[in-house]
């Protein structure tokens, strides 16, 4: 077992903790869109079809907390805020990576058997 100092959650498997880290609907698309560039919130949101403000909000505080993006604050009127990964973010590109190629395989065949 390991826990997670951050959340005081403990896990009984890696697999269970990486999914909190970086699973889940939204995540791994924000960091998707991070991986050439920085960018805006409102980018973001634009680029993520579907997620809400709110959403959005929150999926940044977890993945900044956890290590995995940053947060850039330049001091102007209005504020401008940036987000750009981490070393430690830019680790899970390569799963991410592969989780795509899984699923234009899957795409393919769910099309070849309805």
């Amino acid at each position: 077992m390991r826990a997670d100092s951050e959340r005081g959650r403990v896990y009984k498997c890696a697999i269970a903790q990486a999914l909190d880290v970086f699973g889940g609907k939204w995540k791994p698309l924000i960091l998707w869109h991070l991986q050439d560039k920085v960018m805006r919130f409102g980018e973001l949101q634009r680029t993520m079809h579907g997620v809400t403000q709110k959403m959005l909000t929150q999926q940044l505080r977890q993945l900044e907390q956890d290590g995995l993006i940053n947060r850039k604050i330049h001091v102007q009127v209005p504020p401008k805020v940036e987000y750009s990964l981490t070393d430690l973010g830019r680790t899970v590109l390569p799963i991410l990576d592969k989780i795509s190629e899984w699923g234009q395989r899957y795409q393919i065949s769910s099309a070849d058997n309805p």
